[in-house]
């Protein structure tokens, strides 16, 4: 029992570690971005910049801390067997959220569509889908990675999932124009992905989701991400509607559309990763007791139930006489 009370007590200073680091690094990665970057190009950096900072200082607290080698496989960033399948499947399902919460939206409200085709617009669409990428990436190392891990580990319980989305729910209410039904979105939101971790293990899933959600609102629809519009180079969308269709200037992040939609989701996020359930999270049964070698021991027991074997009499060789010497022949004398 002391054991394990220690290794709580050392998990949940491990999460506070982890939690602590977030918060500086997010710091220095705005103010990296700002001293180095132009204005055009500080959210790229400053998403690159945090996503470098909060791999390489988990890491680090992950060699440090716990021994671990593989420092950024432990995170859930393990390039495994199948993880581009898995990868595909977080794409599947963030990409049908957007298209389920749209879709209200457009036959109910409409959404006023303008069109950007030059050819710079082309460069830098590429340009915000990395960001969308990185973006993805941060709230999965932060959210899910080894602070999120640690609570695990410190709880051993589902209470995990509920504290960090409050967290993040949280964080999304700083964002200027959030509500209470964008409260309400991110805590869902952040579940569902929480979910996509604790069945398969890995990131693969909730960072396909996540990115998913993300970029095809705002690259394809053209609408606001989190109350930003300002990536959407190529399509730029004008939602009409009511607040709870459209989410105001916030986007989809604010609807309750999008609150339903997740909610509904759940239930299908739980069934499609029912393999990944089995393949990384059945219990893994470890041999016990003393190993036992059968066959000696089997003839042991018939050695004891019949008795000491009789050696049996060793077998007479009769050597026969060789054979006598012919008597070689006298010379003959001169006299014969």
């Amino acid at each position: 029992m002391s054991q394990r009370g220690e290794g709580r007590l050392r998990a949940w200073l491990q999460c506070l570690a982890a939690l602590i680091w977030f918060f500086m690094a997010r710091s220095m990665a705005h103010r990296g971005a700002l001293a180095l970057a132009t204005e055009q190009w500080v959210p790229l950096a400053e998403e690159l910049f945090l996503a470098f900072l909060l791999v390489v200082g988990y890491s680090g607290l992950v060699f440090w801390l716990n021994g671990q080698l593989q420092a950024v496989s432990e995170q859930g960033l393990t390039v495994r067997e199948g993880w581009q399948k898995e990868f595909g499947l977080g794409l599947a399902l963030g990409w049908t959220a957007s298209v389920l919460t749209v879709l209200p939206m457009a036959l109910l409200g409409g959404i006023a569509i303008s069109l950007n085709l030059h050819l710079a617009s082309w460069g830098l669409l590429l340009v915000d889908a990395t960001f969308f990428a990185l973006w993805a990436l941060v709230e999965e190392v932060a959210f899910r990675g080894y602070g999120f891990q640690r609570f695990l580990d410190a709880t051993g319980s589902w209470s995990a999932p509920v504290v960090y989305s409050v967290i993040y729910a949280l964080i999304q209410a700083q964002l200027p124009g959030s509500s209470r039904s964008s409260f309400f979105v991110a805590l869902i939101f952040n579940l569902a992905l929480s979910l996509a971790y604790l069945r398969s293990r890995a990131l693969w899933v909730s960072w396909g989701m996540n990115f998913a959600w993300k970029a095809s609102r705002g690259l394809l629809f053209g609408l606001a991400v989190c109350g930003n519009s300002q990536h959407t180079p190529l399509v730029q969308g004008d939602p009409l509607g009511s607040f709870w269709l459209t989410g105001g200037g916030f986007g989809l992040d604010g609807s309750w559309t999008a609150f339903a939609i997740f909610l509904l989701l759940l239930p299908v996020l739980y069934k499609l990763t029912r393999d990944l359930d089995f393949r990384y999270n059945a219990p893994v049964f470890v041999p016990g007791g003393i190993a036992v070698d059968i066959d000696a021991s089997a003839r042991q027991m018939h050695q004891s139930a019949m008795g000491p074997e009789v050696p049996a009499a060793p077998q007479l060789i009769q050597i026969l006489p060789a054979a006598p010497l012919e008597a070689a022949p006298q010379p003959k004398s001169r006299e014969q």
